[in-house]
């Protein structure tokens, strides 16, 4: 079957940390025999910061973020069997929506595909007269990248005819150990851009950590931070390429993430950031939220922290060795349980049964 996915961006992970997501999964539905063409609005910069070039297993067609190039686009979706729509594209996401329902109308498979579930449920609660409400109801299924029975839970509530989890994964050919290098080389690192839900967190949970550890190392990646906001003992390294991630991950002693105050609150939501450092074996601290034992095991191949104290005393006790353990239980639980092939797997099924149930209305 033929995919048309249209998204914020394949080829550029250029505030778009979706990207990383939405390569392992296309590429595992291309080894599941689909066809896929990505379409992505050049917008925000993305083109002028891709950090990939495009894959042998997806067309990618860059358009022009007006209505004019978006609707010439679904024409030349004209032939796919399935339109998804992925929340936060970033340009006309509402004019892609109500394009997306049109052609579910005409018997397309009709997929709303959330990347930022809780953020999204937010946005439309309380708002009986939000566009997505009623594309909802027109639409054979919502897709999303985490939030567990919460999630679907909402989702349903808000009319959703069917609601079904794809967690983040691993996909093991672009993610893995490799040497580290000295111009990644710290106690703590962490990958992220400067977001409203995020920034006061980061402050809580890594910039606190490093005014209580003020002879640590302390290293920053991601776009949108000011130098004013940081300690001394932070180093702002600004945008990470894709390219640099293993190397991010391989070269510090110890990695963190740290949630959107939206994705800790749903709870079963683990960020790409989680899979990319567990797949380079990466020693890995998170903030804590419902639902991290059913990706990692708290202690053995992840460190739960709560506040900046936690970050601390964690640090002051961890070694190297200790740290390789972590890192090496937890790539060990990742090949063997969240890989991309996998996610992709149930995608496959899900598509399957909506086909099939789609086919059978079509004859009664």
């Amino acid at each position: 079957m033929h995919i048309a996915f249209f998204g914020s961006s394949l080829l550029s992970s250029y505030w778009n940390g979706a990207a990383t997501y939405y390569r392992g999964i296309i590429a595992a539905l291309a080894r599941q025999g689909y066809r896929i063409t990505f379409y992505e609005p050049d917008a925000f910069d993305r083109q002028q910061h891709r950090d990939m070039d495009p894959p042998d297993w997806a067309e990618v067609v860059v358009y022009e973020p007006t209505v004019e190039a978006m609707q010439a686009a679904f024409r030349h979706a004209a032939g796919a069997d399935i339109i998804v729509k992925a929340s936060g594209v970033g340009a006309l996401d509402n004019e892609i929506l109500a394009a997306t329902v049109a052609e579910a109308a005409k018997g397309k498979l009709g997929i709303f595909w959330d990347v930022d579930a809780p953020a999204t449920l937010a946005e439309i609660d309380g708002d009986t007269r939000h566009p997505l409400r009623a594309a909802l109801k027109r639409l054979d299924c919502v897709l999303t990248y985490g939030g567990g029975s919460p999630v679907v839970e909402a989702y349903r509530r808000v009319g959703a005819r069917r609601c079904v989890p794809i967690y983040n994964a691993l996909d093991p050919e672009t993610h893995f150990p490799v040497a580290p290098q000295s111009r990644f080389t710290a106690d703590l690192a962490f990958l992220g851009n400067r977001l409203p839900d995020r920034e006061a967190r980061v402050d809580a949970f890594f910039f606190e950590a490093a005014r209580l550890l003020p002879h640590r190392k302390f290293l920053l990646a991601g776009s949108g931070w000011e130098p004013w906001q940081l300690p001394p003992n932070v180093e702002f390294i600004g945008h990470l390429s894709t390219r640099d991630h293993n190397a991010f991950n391989c070269s510090p002693l110890a990695v963190i993430n740290i949630s959107r105050k939206s994705m800790a609150t749903t709870g079963f939501s683990p960020a790409t950031r989680v899979f990319e450092a567990a797949g380079a074996g990466a020693c890995l601290m998170t903030d804590g939220w419902e639902g991290i034992s059913e990706f990692l095991t708290p202690g053995e191949e992840v460190i739960v922290i709560n506040d900046a104290r936690d970050v601390a005393r964690a640090l002051a006790s961890l070694t190297p060795q200790r740290a390789r353990q972590i890192g090496e239980g937890a790539r060990r639980r990742v090949l063997r349980e969240h890989t991309y092939n996998q996610r992709a797997q149930i995608v496959d099924r899900v598509l399957s049964e909506l086909v099939a149930a789609k086919d059978q209305q079509a004859v009664a």
